[in-house]
């Protein structure tokens, strides 16, 4: 009997109508009190999929009572298509609201004659040890069964104890005696030995336990040597040590002396596995002396293959706290010291080694010791690195082969690492990227553009360098004919967007558009214009979007792209603001303003109730009302320049102790001080997307944070400069500068922010109290410039990643989701709510839920006396 569901039971059912949960349930339970075989086990099978769609309480309560009733009265086959289904179903068994009343059903079956109806009962009940971790009826038979001649009944309580064991700290304790004299017995079989010592993983649950299983299996090891005992026992050692964490140390002390001891490579492969097990869970508790001990192996052993596996285990703790336990200085005589250096020494010869996998560990170690220790001795490793890489770099560029793929990722995410932390080797690396690009496979040609893509968004200043080469590589893949074509298209495309900085020249975007004319599908175009709008080309953009608008077969796709067609003609509209010309920023934004309504008016046409376009409305609306605030406030301005305040404005604004009247007339300092308020309004609708955006990835939520920050930027510079400036304080907004900036727009936006911030402050302080004239130009010219920075449409605002939903099952239920639910007040349990998360295929990619919070509002409703009245009448005449 395999532990595993099978597949076929998840896929059982598709073609069936669409039932509610009720409907659904019934025709299963019509399927079960059949009386032919066959449809019972159909009806069986078909459980997940109902649970998988309706995964509400109580009906996964009535459908497993159900099945336990089958599985009571059933024979042995529907018994084991039951197991199954709760094997598979194993997460919503924590949904069951009579687990009694389901164990009953279930265990009394465990008073059979049969031995496998038995063996089935006891895997059952140890596919529910997460419910029913301590019932002592379950402990007792599964202790009972142990001793069963039935073999089939043995395994089934083996597998039953070793969950039980999981979840229970007394039915762990209790066997734990029971298992060891079975493993040490010498009736036990071998075979069944080696199914009992993984039982023994399971015994952490205090120290005294894991102390005697420890000890037992120590016994073991030394007594029974043969390479199976010996592999089964070690793992199940270094489980237990990783689950108690008091003998990690020691353990891994054990591992590497078995694997410098022990001549069988199996053995010496499990030490390996199980090294590497403990190197990612706990990397701090590896010593010097244990780094030491591993490489030394690693360089005397003639085994390629176990060389590999060293060298994977020394390149995960070579990126951990691990490496610079090795490297810090130890007390000792001067050969300890030099010792130390192996680890490089290893790191050296393998990176150019003739198997790839050993090259590409030997990199990475020598990429992560430049990255993280800073040691003068330690420099001269930077250049073997980058030697190492580039090598890499050619060997598997010309290879398209899923092995060269792989470890041409390990070589390019090495040397991004590398030049985010040793900026001075950059231009070597985007040299022989570039280089390598010419010539080599079309697969790797795709991940190098992802590679160079990256470090151009660290280094923009290495951009403009590589454009040249990049526009010959588009007209070079023009004529390639390789199914990678279109992927590598996209890639490239984005390169070029990346290393343009500023707008595009009309010599790149002609190449672009003939080679998407003469050798791309509608799709590729897609991207590339969506790329374009990440970057900001929204010139290019715009002329994609505009092609594609004639190519889609579905109204909602037309209007998408037509939406998407104005945004980007509305941000183009913006590039042309230049400062001190207020009459034609005001022109601009209100052209701008024309094209974005129309976009949100073909946004809202392509969404659909399955798609509602939540986010993409609600950012857009946000940029609009910013817009028409920029505009506002660039017309109160202007209307103090048109009727400044009187020469006497500032005594008169002393005198009343209203610093307000220092702006002049009443309605200038009203139009300030909505403008200010307005612009906070708009930072806090911005937080609100912000919290909303559950499933938004990082930069999408770092661009909706960057545009908040320039509507309290606005709103501060208004409070600092007109209407409040002796209380106005710059230290809650001045910027980090050494904060990571991992964009091209973040990088301006902060620039612009730290350019308004002196700008205020310097007039703050030099010319007390500022002139109108100064601080209108001030904020005239702050908004230009933050308009002036082309506004990025991150990843989210075109797809998900991550999706989660939540589903609600209220009881009592309306009759239509937007009307409220009428009870009566006498009722003890006014409202029963259920709901389970759902998510899509990357649960938790970003964030993952917390708790749920409810909001539930409740009206008291009475009727009046006449409306009471008049209900009397009526039957009365009736």
């Amino acid at each position: 009997m395999a532990t595993s569901a099978k597949s076929f039971l998840a896929d059982a059912g598709y073609g069936e109508q669409e039932l509610d949960a009720n409907s659904a349930l019934m025709e299963l339970d019509k399927g079960l009190r059949s009386g032919k075989l066959g449809e019972q086990c159909e009806a069986v099978v078909r459980f997940p999929r109902l649970f998988q769609k309706y995964p509400f309480p109580i009906l996964i309560n009535s459908a497993f009572l159900k099945l336990a009733d089958v599985f009571r009265v059933g024979n042995n086959f529907l018994r084991l298509c039951v197991l199954k289904v709760t094997q598979q179903s194993e997460k919503h068994l924590e949904k069951i609201l009579n687990v009694d009343e389901f164990v009953k059903r279930v265990f009394s079956v465990i008073h059979s004659n049969d031995p496998v109806a038995r063996a089935i009962t006891l895997r059952m009940l140890g596919s529910m040890a997460s419910i029913i971790p301590e019932r002592k009826n379950a402990h007792h038979s599964i202790r009972q069964s142990l001793d069963s001649h039935d073999n089939v009944e043995v395994e089934a309580a083996i597998f039953a104890a070793a969950n039980f064991s999981a979840q229970s700290k007394d039915f762990a304790a209790g066997i734990c005696n029971k298992i060891s004299e079975m493993i040490q017995g010498l009736a036990t079989p071998v075979d069944l030995k080696l199914k009992l010592i993984p039982i023994l993983q399971h015994m952490h649950h205090d120290a005294s336990l894991a102390s005697s299983s420890r000890q037992l299996l120590q016994q073991l090891v030394t007594s029974y040597p043969s390479t199976k005992m010996v592999i089964v026992t070690l793992h199940t050692f270094t489980l237990l040590a990783a689950s108690s964490l008091v003998d990690i140390p020691k353990q891994i002390q054990l591992l590497l002396q078995y694997l410098k001891n022990d001549p069988r490579k199996a053995v010496k492969r499990l030490a390996i596995q199980d090294l590497k097990l403990l190197a990612n869970k706990t990397p701090h508790t590896w010593s010097r002396e244990n780094i030491q001990a591993l490489c030394e192996s690693a360089l005397h052993t003639p085994y390629d293959s176990l060389k590999l596996g060293m060298l994977s285990v020394l390149s995960t703790l070579s990126g951990t706290i691990a490496i610079k336990q090795y490297f810090s200085s130890a007390p000792g005589t001067a050969a300890t010291t030099a010792r130390s250096f192996d680890l490089v020494k290893l790191a050296q010869e393998c990176c150019y080694h003739n198997n790839r996998g050993i090259a590409a560990h030997g990199v990475r170690i020598l990429t992560n010791i430049s990255a993280s220790c800073q040691e003068k001795d330690l420099l001269p490793l930077e250049q073997d690195a980058v030697f190492g890489l580039e090598a890499l770099l050619v060997l598997c560029s010309q290879d398209d082969s899923p092995g060269a793929q792989a470890t041409l990722k390990i070589t390019l995410t090495c040397m991004v690492k590398l030049v985010k932390c040793r900026p001075h080797l950059s231009q070597s690396v985007v040299e022989s990227l570039l280089t390598q690009l010419q010539s080599a496979q079309d697969a790797a040609r795709i991940l190098m553009c992802h590679c160079l893509a990256a470090i151009a968004m660290q280094l923009p200043v290495l951009a403009d360098g590589m454009l040249g080469d990049l526009m010959d590589l588009y007209k070079l893949i023009g004529r390639s004919t390789t199914d990678k074509k279109q992927e590598l298209l996209v890639s490239l495309a984005t390169v070029i967007f990346v290393s343009s900085q500023k707008a595009l020249s009309s010599e790149i975007k002609t190449v672009i558009k003939q080679q998407l004319e003469n050798a791309s599908n509608g799709w590729t175009a897609y991207r590339i214009a969506r790329q374009a709008s990440r970057m900001g080309n929204h010139d290019m953009a715009r002329e994609l979007y505009q092609s594609l608008l004639t190519q889609v077969a579905s109204e909602h796709f037309y209007f998408w792209l037509n939406s998407l067609k104005e945004f980007s003609h509305a941000e183009q509209c913006l590039t042309g603001l230049q400062e001190d010309n207020y009459s034609s920023a005001l022109s601009c934004i209100a052209e701008a303003l024309k094209s974005y309504h129309k976009g949100i008016a073909s946004l809202t046409a392509a969404s659909t109730p399955l798609n509602p376009l939540s986010f993409q409305c609600g950012f857009v609306k946000l940029r609009i009302d910013l817009l028409q605030a920029f505009s506002q406030l660039i017309c109160t301005c202007n209307s103090l320049k048109t009727s400044p305040p009187p020469a006497i404005a500032t005594t008169i604004a002393m005198t009343s102790g209203n610093d307000l009247q220092r702006c002049g007339r009443i309605s200038n300092q009203a139009c300030m001080k909505h403008s200010m308020e307005e612009f906070r309004n708009l930072a806090t609708r911005y937080g609100d997307l912000y919290q909303s955006s559950f499933d938004a990835d990082s930069a999408t939520l770092r661009n909706v944070e960057l545009q908040q920050q320039s509507c309290l930027l606005i709103s501060h510079a208004i409070e600092a400069l007109i209407l409040d400036p002796e209380s106005a304080s710059f230290q809650e907004y001045s910027s980090n500068g050494t904060a990571h900036v991992d964009s091209e727009y973040e990088r301006r936006m902060m620039s612009v922010f730290n350019h308004v911030l002196e700008e205020v402050e310097s007039l703050n302080r030099k010319y007390a109290p500022v002139s109108y004239l100064a601080s209108n130009t001030c904020l005239c010219n702050a908004v230009i410039a933050l308009l002036k920075v082309p506004l990025s449409f991150q990843r989210y605002f075109f797809q998900k990643l991550q999706s989660t939903s939540i589903k609600l099952a209220l009881s009592p239920s309306p009759r239509n989701p937007a009307e409220p639910i009428a009870v009566q007040n006498n009722q003890q349990l006014a409202l029963k709510v259920e709901g389970v998360v759902q998510h899509g295929s990357k649960p938790g990619l970003f964030r993952k839920i917390q708790s749920v919070c409810l909001n539930v509002s409740s009206v008291l409703q009475s009727k009046s006396g006449q409306d009471y009245k008049v209900w009397i009448e009526q039957s009365q005449e009736e």
